[in-house]
């Protein structure tokens, strides 16, 4: 924390801008290096950039943002530059060759801002979502997080919290007082409702699978047209279609958006009992675990066979009649029932994600909002006090690694090693 950071932060180039940050202790002083005059604080200025040497490297626009209110907590300085690659790079090496500068390490500049108190764990996390979001419902969820709101239930509920625990000391400390000699009548009620709330949040479809996507596996046994769907879902020729039985021989992940919904096609070995060589045996032993795996299960073979909650598919439809009652019949030849299909996804889809106009954790968040209402739900009111308020001093402490207040560095290194260099 008392190195100065620069890196590129902007996309990689060429580009028609690009927009390199320095912070730390000596940003302004590199600055200054670079441009000799210094701009007025929160002001843009154009300016001529020069290195060590004096050479002119371009003509940039230039901000400086005192610390501590700046995006990282500390001094923060902006070059707004043109984006070719020779320019960056020059610019990038002139810092380079500044003493007391190295290149930020990926998502140091969001973990500075985290170890400075100017974001949450919560916000953290639902940026790196956003950084990584493809799709229009994947980049509303993630918003949810990253602009606050998340951290602001958080926060409600943990000074409802405060509230329950200080009545409780209250009755401790001064039993003896007429006006603190008991809980309000309707403290149990209260508890109650505080517990419900984290409940209906916490209990949401987990964010990953926003972020992740749908599993969604095309499973049967070889020769069943599982590869001719796989690419006809993707209007691609990412799987190899041939008659020959066991073609394929791993389980084949592809990510793609269906209706705004993110979702990963997985294309697995065809099942068989007897026939199989040792490599496709393998194959067949990935297929099964890949199915146990889905959200949402193709199945594209007998009825008798189909794994529990699997939709039934008859993919040949162009060519036979099913001698079974098909749940679907489709044919990624004529692309009849494709749309019957896609519709299906969607739906399914749909249900399985989190609503984004509503907020959700993650696996993570969602672990310690749990352990919050459980301990809030511990609370016996007409029990042991000195045993209530250490439940709801867990609870409380449990809020607090929701949103990065006890944080071990093992998870901070991997939330901030999902961010790129210049973030």
């Amino acid at each position: 924390m008392n190195e100065t950071i620069y890196a590129l932060s902007s996309g990689a180039p060429p580009a028609a801008i690009g927009v390199i940050r320095i912070s730390g202790p000596r940003a302004g002083e590199a600055l200054a290096q670079l441009c000799d005059t210094m701009p007025p604080p929160r002001s843009p200025r154009l300016r001529q950039l020069r290195d060590g040497d004096g050479e002119m490297l371009d003509r940039a626009l230039v901000l400086w943002f005192p610390g501590p209110a700046t995006a990282t907590g500390e001094d923060l300085a902006e070059l707004h530059c043109h984006g070719g690659r020779a320019v960056v790079a020059a610019i990038l090496a002139a810092l380079g060759a500044i003493e007391g500068l190295r290149e930020a390490e990926p998502g140091e500049f969001t973990r500075r801002a985290f170890a400075n108190g100017r974001i949450d764990l919560a916000e953290a996390e639902g940026l790196a979502d956003l950084l990584s979001a493809e799709t229009e419902l994947q980049r509303r969820g993630a918003m949810m997080a990253a602009g606050g709101e998340l951290s602001r239930r958080i926060e409600g509920w943990r000074d409802r919290l405060l509230g329950f625990a200080a009545a409780i000391e209250a009755v401790i400390d001064f039993a003896d007082e007429d006006d603190v000699a008991s809980l309000p009548a309707d403290f149990g009620n209260e508890l109650g409702a505080l517990a419900g709330d984290i409940h209906r949040v916490a209990e949401r479809p987990a964010t990953e699978r926003l972020r992740d996507g749908i599993r969604v596996v095309l499973a049967g046994p070889p020769n069943a047209g599982k590869s001719s769907l796989f690419n006809a879902l993707l209007a691609d020729e990412a799987a190899i279609v041939t008659a020959e039985a066991g073609t394929t021989r791993d389980v084949l992940e592809r990510p793609v958006a269906i209706g705004g919904i993110p979702f990963v096609l997985v294309d697995t070995a065809g099942m068989r009992e007897e026939g199989a060589g040792a490599i496709e045996a393998i194959g067949i032993e990935r297929a099964r675990r890949a199915v146990q795996g889905g959200e949402i299960v193709l199945w594209l073979g007998d009825a008798a066979d189909k794994p529990e909650g699997a939709v039934l598919v008859h993919s040949k439809a162009d060519l036979e009649e099913p001698d079974y009652a098909a749940d679907l019949e489709v044919s990624a030849v004529t692309g009849s029932g494709l749309d019957d299909l896609t519709n299906l996804l969607v739906e399914r889809g749909r249900a399985a994600l989190p609503p984004v106009d509503r907020l959700a954790f993650n696996r993570r968040q969602s672990g310690w909002a749990l352990a919050a209402a459980t301990y809030i739900e511990a609370v016996e009111v007409t029990g042991d006090l000195l045993l209530a308020a250490e439940n709801l001093r867990s609870a409380r402490h449990a809020l607090d690694r929701l949103v990065g207040r006890d944080s071990t560095e093992e998870m901070l290194d991997a939330l901030f090693g999902r961010f790129c260099i210049g973030k």
